[in-house]
């Protein structure tokens, strides 16, 4: 076996060599092999494309052992190499050849602040000896291309003509391609007859001059662009082909945003033209359409029949309707021994796919045997049927004379019918069947609709548990040990046990619920007696419905009241005791519903909505947001159909209480919703979320989504798979413009991260009033409750834990429910789960942040060592200004920032934020720690992986832990100054704050200044390399670290 490392390129290196740039190389050490790649002089973002092979003779041991990847920058002309960074590969995380993908790794450093920046493209495989061994091996000398009586072997022969540089190789090789007969390679028999290979090569006519590849080391193959020869079986002639090295560069585009151009609102009514402050119409925001593409639908209005030919046998019929248009067949329910049926159904037929220029319309009566009995029918021309685009009035429906089968005459019987041309502006659009879902049938009808859902209204329910009175254990010789314990639905809290063992037990605790309008269950309160450490007793319990709560909207105390508890008895007697076992125990409660707090069922990092649970506390909205969603493009097949794959996909877009479902598009990779919906905005800060869908409860042969991944649970349900989500920040964008973007669908995997597609939207926020929205910026960000009276930390996520399942089973229960995975999909239910990777990520962000004051540090550094003459003079006349005039100061530093917004203005962010897989920590995570992200809690994994994960979690503890410690020596030494642990250190001190005062009492503070600033800043040749005397004195102080065991 051979381990192939192939080094492609590498990005955003830190320069070294004194001139911004930098000459890298990398070598690669595997087991004690060591192998380097070419030096790329002058480039901070240097391409290899490189094949490093090793020895790899044991896979089964090589578990714990690690391929380092060092980059250097190569030093001249003094012989040497500066570090730039290192990426540790672990062996478990090895694929073999074909499965290998590229992977850009961040460059770590060797201590912990040593500089480096910069990341690494590798692709790492193992590869069989066979394999390996008809590679090519490093280039030959020139003079056997050019000699006549050589006999190079096929594998050298094929070295010789891969090591030609581009520019020597592209002309003949454009020729060969283009067939021309003088440079054709033509070679029968190049396997068995060397002779014959080197007449091939002259046929090649390769200039005199021949750059060859510089040969680094044994392991080394050099791979450029150029030309190879395909080994073949006996009597097959060579062929050559052209190989492109496939680097880094082309992959991160496709998880980049990117523009379209779509026609949106042209041929709609008023053009989508923005008028004034918005589009309003008295109080109601009306929706114009613009943000999507026009899309025609031929509806069909069936309403009802009357008069209708009774059947010969049974006197009555059981009559439906059939719509014919072209192939495809629409047909409504039947009405069972009805003369005059009601239907009352809307079908929609998209106008692209229209194959004929009538539509029919079939009334028949469903037999139990035999074919259906035929009563008339009703034909329309196509050409004759008027347009009708909101805010027109609903087409009124007509009575129509049914015809016989020939449209000769008239039978018996009428139908009422309402026949246009319209668009998905239509109000009939959301519930008429669709042409291009004639397949779902059922109950999966409903589930492919667009629909509108609001989220149930919830509350928390506040309970205080003052104190309980009477309180008699079944043991009278005993005192009890009492708690409280409270419940409503599947939410159960207790108090703590008394302190105190009595009859009379006192707490003065907070329980707080979540509770959804309308209220459907009870709080249960219940006091227990610990009797034993795992036996407790019920002595009391009742009852109380939540409608009998006071609902209060800030912090006024809530009057509080006693309840008479009920004990029951036990055993068989307990149903005949419940009656008359009325108990003298009561406690005391002060209960309330909080409509002052907003109630989180989402991240406060992408919160949609921050209104308080109260309407009569909302403010009005200062904006609108509309979002087109268009459709989307390249999505995978997440299940089988018919032998092939499949995706039936919709969309979801849930902002505040306001959730949005598209309908579904069937069996297509490129849906086309073209659906437009509009919120009020009442805070610009908020979050808008999008997701994806791939839905799996069509019906019948369709329900379960055709099997495939985890479309089902555990239990045999299915599930609806996850696409993709998109998140919009309403902040960063600009009033009045309209978004046309296509965003990629970015899903994490077990094995990495995977685009599931592109979801194409056009998103208008429009600011109605300029003055509520700086107001805004100056509010808090939470209603007031949740500052005067704050939840703890674990309150927030329990609380959002109980909100989530309350909401995602509310909308469930709707009709078509939106399924119960969507919602925790789309409130991101897992946020808080454990994962190295979001552990990473959030460290290199804080380091992303810090490398901006590091920056500015380095430029002072540079100030003050006279790097730059020019920068330092000016920065001592500006040091000097400040000093003679300081109230200058601020209005130069605020003057400062101005100006750097105003020259970052012309930089701006023109596009919305999207998942980025970079900020993610997406592409360079390993396989194991997905693995450990994906994985049960608790864990399913094995001893072993769970001890290896548990080592590896001890040495990023161990680090932190480290730098936690340092952290804390500083901050004991400054205690120690005035501590007298080191009795010298603090004399000299305080001795040093004595003299000091008496100076700075006697001296203009402008003197001191002037004379502290030029002494840091003077010049290198008034500086020493060692250490400051301030600095030396404080490293010399004692910390407590010696106390330490």
């Amino acid at each position: 076996m051979k381990l192939v490392v192939e080094v492609v390129d590498a990005h955003d290196l830190m320069p070294k060599d004194g001139q911004g740039s930098a000459s890298p190389f990398v070598e690669v050490d595997f087991q004690n092999q060591l192998s380097k790649t070419r030096t790329v002089p002058k480039n901070l973002n240097p391409v290899w494309n490189q094949k490093l092979v090793f020895h790899f003779d044991q896979p089964q041991n090589c578990t714990h052992q690690f391929i380092q990847v060092s980059v250097y920058n190569e030093r001249r002309p003094i012989p040497g190499r500066n570090f730039l960074g290192r990426v540790r590969i672990p062996c478990s995380n090895i694929v073999r050849k074909g499965e290998e993908v590229y992977q850009s790794f961040q460059l770590e450093n060797k201590w912990f602040f040593s500089p480096v920046k910069g990341e690494i493209g590798l692709k790492v495989y193992i590869s069989p000896e066979s394999e390996t061994k008809s590679s090519p091996p490093p280039p030959l000398p020139p003079q056997p291309l050019s000699s006549p009586t050589s006999s190079p072997s096929p594998a050298s022969l094929s070295s010789a003509v891969t090591s030609v540089s581009d520019n020597t190789i592209s002309q003949p090789l454009a020729q060969v391609i283009a067939g021309e007969s003088e440079k054709e390679v033509s070679a029968v028999d190049a396997v068995e007859k060397s002779k014959s290979q080197v007449k091939e090569l002259k046929k090649i006519k390769v200039p005199p001059k021949v750059e060859t590849a510089e040969h680094i080391s044994k392991h080394q193959v050099l791979q450029h662009p150029g030309i190879f020869f395909e080994k073949r079986a006996e009597g097959v002639p060579f062929t050559m082909h052209s190989v492109t090295p496939q680097g880094h560069p082309a992959e991160p585009e496709d998880y980049n945003l990117k523009d379209t151009n779509p026609q949106l609102g042209e041929r709609w009514p008023s053009g989508g033209v923005y008028r004034g402050r918005g589009w309003m119409s008295g109080e109601r925001f009306a929706s114009t359409y613009d943000l999507v593409e026009q899309m025609f639908y031929l509806y069909v209005r069936v309403v009802k029949a009357k008069n209708l030919l009774p059947s010969s046998i049974t006197g009555s019929c059981d009559p439906y309707v059939e719509v014919k248009l072209g192939n495809y067949r629409g047909r409504t329910k039947h009405c069972e021994k009805k003369m005059n049926p009601e239907w009352n159904q809307v079908f929609a037929f998209s106008k692209d796919r229209i194959q004929s220029s009538v539509v029919e319309v079939l009334v028949k009566d469903k037999e139990m045997v035999g074919r259906d009995d035929y009563l008339g029918r009703v034909v329309f021309d196509l050409n004759e049927i008027p347009t009708r685009v909101p805010p027109d009035s609903p087409l009124a429906p007509q009575w129509c004379r049914l015809e016989d089968r020939r449209g000769e005459g008239k039978v018996r019987g009428e139908i009422m019918l309402a026949v246009w041309m319209g668009t998905q502006a239509d109000e009939a659009f959301p519930d008429a069947w669709h042409a291009d879902a004639a397949s779902v049938y059922g109950e999966g009808v409903s589930s492919i609709r667009s629909k509108v859902y609001v989220s149930p209204k919830l509350w928390y329910l506040r309970v205080n548990v003052i104190e309980a009175q009477d309180v008699v254990p079944s043991d009278r010789s005993r005192l009890p040990e009492v708690f409280v314990k409270a419940q409503v639905g599947n939410q159960v809290l207790r108090t703590k046990i008394c302190p105190v063992r009595t009859t009379n037990p006192l707490w003065n605790e907070d329980l707080v619920f979540v509770v959804a309008e309308p209220f459907e269950e009870q709080l249960s309160i219940t006091v227990e007696d610990r009797v034993h450490p795992s036996k407790e007793e019920v002595l009391g319990k009742i009852s109380l419905l939540l409608t009998e709560f006071e609902k209060r909207l800030d912090h006024r105390p809530v009057h509080s009241r006693w309840f008479n508890l009920e004990k029951y008895g036990f055993g068989i007697l307990e149903a005949d005791r419940r009656k008359e076992l009325k108990f003298s125990s009561r406690v005391h409660l002060r209960v309330c519903l909080e409509g002052g707090y907003h109630v989180l069922d989402e991240s406060t990092m992408y919160i949609s909505d921050q209104r308080p649970t109260a309407r009569q506390l909302w403010k009005q909205p200062v904006g609108i947001l509309e979002v087109g969603i268009l459709g989307a493009q390249g999505l995978l097949p997440l299940k089988m159909k018919d032998g092939r794959g499949s995706t039936d996909a919709y969309c979801v877009a849930k902002y505040g209480q306001k959730w949005v479902r598209t309908r579904t598009i069937l069996d297509t990779f490129s849906p086309t919703w073209n659906e437009q919906y509009t919120w009020e905005v009442y805070d610009p800060c908020t979050v808008i979320t999008l997701g994806v869908f791939d839905n799996c409860h069509l019906g019948g042969a369709r329900g379960g989504g055709g099997g495939g991944g985890d479309k089902t649970s555990g239990s045999g349900v299915a599930r609806d798979s996850r696409i993709g989500k998109v998140r919009i920040r309403l902040s960063t964008l600009e009033a009045h413009r309209i978004y046309t973007h296509s965003y990629p669908l970015l899903v994490l995997h077990p094995h990495g991260v995977k685009k599931m597609g592109e979801l194409q939207l056009a998103v208008r926020f429009t600011a109605l009033s300029v003055a509520n929205m700086i107001y805004i910026y100056g509010h808090p960000l939470l209603p007031k409750m949740h500052y005067l009276h704050p939840f703890t930390v674990n309150q927030v996520e329990n609380l959002r834990y109980q909100a989530m399942n309350i909401v995602a089973v509310r909308l469930g229960r709707a009709e078509p429910p939106l399924r119960k995975e969507v919602v925790e999909d789309m409130l991101d239910v897992d946020s808080h789960v454990w994962s190295m990777r979001r552990s990473k990520a959030n460290f290199f962000r804080i380091m992303s942040l810090a490398s901006g004051i590091i920056s500015v540090g380095r430029w002072f550094g540079d100030v003050c060592n006279w790097k730059n003459p020019v920068t330092s003079v000016l920065v001592h006349i500006l040091f000097l200004i400040l000093i003679w005039y300081p109230e200058l100061i601020l209005p130069t530093l605020f003057l400062y920032m101005f100006l750097i917004g105003i020259w970052n203005y012309r930089i701006r962010p023109r596009l919305p934020p999207h998942m980025d897989t970079k900020v993610s920590w997406a592409e360079g995570v390993s396989p194991d720690e997905l693995d450990e992200e994906f994985d049960t809690f608790p864990t399913s994994k094995s001893h072993d992986i769970v001890r290896m994960r548990y080592d590896r979690l001890r040495s990023v503890a161990a680090r932190i832990q480290t730098v936690v410690g340092d952290i804390a020596t500083q901050g004991e030494r400054f205690q120690s100054l005035l501590s007298w642990r080191d009795p010298r250190a603090t004399s000299l001190f305080i001795v040093f704050c004595l003299c000091a005062a008496v100076v700075l009492y006697s001296t203009p503070f402008r003197a001191v200044a002037l004379i502290a600033g030029l002494y840091y800043l003077r010049h290198p040749r008034f500086r020493s390399k060692l250490p400051s005397v301030p600095s030396n004195f404080f490293k010399r102080l004692p910390a407590r670290t010696d106390s330490l065991l």
